[in-house]
């Protein structure tokens, strides 16, 4: 059994962006040369978020619609938590969309279905967070 570990930093220029992880992803499973086992992909921040969907815009946009009904940024006076901070509603957010994903490798490679892809979701950016990769296997 081999285990590989690594953390993948993001800065982001908004408030809120979904980024396509999938791509450093994979060349982390590759650097670790594991071929068959799990790989765990986790944010490390609690404002921040990792999930797996479709990478197509317009589900990207209905994804920061969704979430504002849900969970508006404004007005900040709305939240109990917001009064050193003004982030309640992206601490809701990320409960909304997961923490992490765990995905199967076969043959060296991320087992995901056709259309899936592993995004970072920021709700509270402009700063440095990190995710986390730890691949377990043979």
């Amino acid at each position: 059994m081999k285990t590989y570990r690594k953390e993948l930093w993001f800065e982001t220029r908004q408030r809120r962006e979904l980024i396509n992880i999938t791509p450093e992803v994979a060349g982390c499973l590759r650097e670790s040369g594991i071929r068959d086992g799990l790989l765990l992909c986790n944010a490390m921040h609690i404002t921040a978020s990792v999930f797996i969907n479709d990478d197509e815009s317009g589900l990207h946009q209905d994804f920061e619609t969704w979430l504002e009904g849900l969970a508006p940024e404004k007005p900040y006076s709305r939240y109990h938590h917001n009064g050193y901070e003004d982030n309640a509603d992206a601490h809701l957010k990320r409960t909304i969309m997961g923490r992490e994903v765990v995905v199967a490798v076969t043959d060296g490679k991320l087992d995901l279905g056709p259309w899936e892809q592993i995004f970072y979701g920021e709700f509270d950016g402009m700063r440095k967070k990190r995710v986390l990769l730890k691949i377990i296997g043979m």
